[in-house]
């Protein structure tokens, strides 16, 4: 289950759990070091230092194209180096085919901040995870998903006022728009909470 909702002021600075918690808070140290004081570089050095440690369901570059992954790191972390899996295969958008409508349902909400475009694609590419979003995102809370919504998406994440979990809540808009009534998201099938997430509201 995803975190309440809450403004993203009032939402903890957890640290990194399980047998690589060392390294990734290392890789996350290093990154804030040199982070460019923004809103979303706290979320995308925990995302980094986490796919550095083999964690979450991301791809490469956070799922990213290589130049805009570069951009991102050039404008958050300015002189920093962040270390990148690369035996995970790359992220193709064809074979996703709800990519586009999901990339219009966030940009359509995306905040005036340049890195919400790029943050869009980052959250689709990890719903194609089969764990929770938050976790195939590499974050370390399920809190660190509502800071991501409200600071990036935050016309869509004050919609969310029942507490939905975020994938099957942003699933869910999408097939409002194509006025799908059943929606559940891909790859939730494997999640151990399925029940829960997809169970009557």
């Amino acid at each position: 289950m995803d975190a309440p909702s809450v403004a993203p002021a009032s939402l903890p600075a957890l640290h990194p759990a399980g047998k690589d918690a060392g390294a990734t808070g290392a890789v996350h140290a290093q990154l804030m070091a040199h982070a460019a004081g923004l809103p979303n570089d706290d979320l995308l050095a925990r995302m980094i230092a986490s796919q550095a440690a083999g964690q979450g369901g991301l791809p490469p570059g956070l799922g990213l194209f290589p130049p805009d992954y570069a951009a991102l790191l050039t404008r958050h972390f300015p002189g920093g180096a962040a270390p990148s899996p690369h035996d995970r295969p790359g992220f193709d958008p064809e074979a996703m085919p709800e990519y586009a409508d999901l990339l219009a349902l966030l940009l359509d909400h995306a905040s005036d901040d340049e890195s919400a475009r790029w943050m869009a694609r980052i959250v689709i590419v990890a719903s194609l995870g089969g764990d929770h979003l938050w976790q195939d995102l590499g974050l370390w809370n399920r809190a660190d998903l509502t800071r991501l919504m409200h600071e990036n998406f935050p016309a869509l994440a004050a919609a969310n006022d029942r507490d939905m979990k975020w994938k099957k809540f942003l699933y869910r808009q999408v097939c409002e728009r194509e006025g799908i009534h059943v929606c559940p998201a891909p790859a939730c099938q494997v999640c151990v909470d399925y029940a829960k997430c997809f169970a009557t509201e």
